[in-house]
């Protein structure tokens, strides 16, 4: 039986023609700034999203990390969202590394408000309150059900923050999902904020890496942290050359997971399960379970049928659209899915 994982979009493996890239990759000494790939990919990274530097990370958790640290100093405030990927689940590391204090607002719809970022503004002239530096914006936001947002929305809570002297980072490990919903280039949403984070081994395909972009002084910065953090690479062009394939032909094919997606939300729903309904929705399906269920017992049982998909809460799952999913499967999934529901 095959076994068909959607628990995320980070399961994918390398084609044969990025297996082919890597392979034949030129490479140098990256803590150099000699490996030829990696100055490529950073370079065309940096142009996709308007910015005018780029740094290959490991992850799209270290991007975030070097981001704050490049941003914040120690004993300053970084807003981050209640729902947000950088507040649960990157490990507190701007707070164990970096000595941030997260300064948390409610994010139930994606983004926050702009009354509820204004509560967290502190200019540092109270000796009693840290000092807010740093807004953190997550697009597209995972625990919100995937869902996207537009530049016009980003803008306006990014100006709020702009004239209240906050830098802005957003955490677009999924951003060129987003860019594809709205028919909009990346660049447009890289020149709202100060910094950017893009996820190369999600939806893109590749297996490692993320770029973090920027100003050329910031990211200067984030090279110095990323060196601190033991995250400089050698000869990492095999990986930069996976990059490359992932930017240059993977993000107009990111449409046929949001399809496939809401195939299969389709098939669910006629199957009488609960959706979590997500405007703007990209590859991400969120279902709850009956009332009462056993989410382990409920994974296994898919399992046992040859369906991988996550527990993103109680009794909530998650399936993830990608291009390792064929389309000719979603409805086998889905049925299986409902099959699975109803037997609990």
């Amino acid at each position: 039986m095959p076994l068909w994982d959607l628990r995320s979009d980070t399961v994918t493996r390398p084609c044969a023609v990025m297996r082919k890239a890597m392979a034949e990759a030129v490479v140098g000494d990256d803590v150099y700034g000699e490996d030829p790939t990696i100055l490529e990919l950073e370079r065309e990274g940096a142009c996709r999203l308007g910015k005018e530097a780029a740094l290959f990370a490991a992850s799209g958790t270290m991007g975030n990390l070097l981001a704050l640290l490049s941003h914040c100093g120690r004993g300053e405030g970084a807003v981050v969202g209640s729902r947000s990927h950088t507040y649960h689940h990157e490990a507190g590391g701007m707070a164990a590394l970096g000595g941030i204090m997260p300064l948390v607002v409610d994010d139930a719809g994606g983004l926050p408000s702009v009354d509820g970022l204004l509560a967290l503004c502190n200019d540092g002239r109270d000796v009693h309150a840290v000092k807010t530096t740093l807004l953190c914006l997550e697009n597209t936001h995972n625990a919100c059900g995937g869902r996207a947002f537009s530049p016009k929305a980003i803008a306006e809570i990014c100006n709020v923050a702009h004239e209240r002297d906050l830098s802005v980072h957003l955490d677009g490990a999924r951003l060129f999902n987003a860019a594809v919903v709205f028919g909009v280039d990346a660049a447009q949403y890289g020149s709202l904020v100060d910094s950017v984070q893009v996820c190369l081994s999600k939806g893109l395909g590749a297996p490692v890496g993320s770029l973090l972009c920027g100003t050329e002084a910031f990211i200067g910065r984030a090279r110095k942290w990323r060196k601190c953090l033991g995250g400089g690479m050698r000869q990492a062009g095999v990986l930069a050359a996976a990059g490359l394939v992932a930017l240059r032909s993977r993000v107009d094919r990111l449409c046929e997971d949001h399809e496939k997606a809401r195939r299969l939300e389709k098939v669910l729903r006629e199957g009488g399960v609960s959706l979590m309904e997500v405007p703007d929705a990209t590859n991400m399906v969120y279902f709850h379970l009956p009332s009462g269920s056993d989410e382990e017992r409920f994974i296994a049982a898919c399992r046992d049928e040859g369906v991988l998909v996550g527990i993103a809460g109680p009794g909530l799952v998650r399936a993830v659209a990608h291009l390792d999913v064929p389309a000719e499967v979603i409805d086998a999934v889905g049925k299986t899915l409902v099959e699975v529901v109803r037997s609990l």
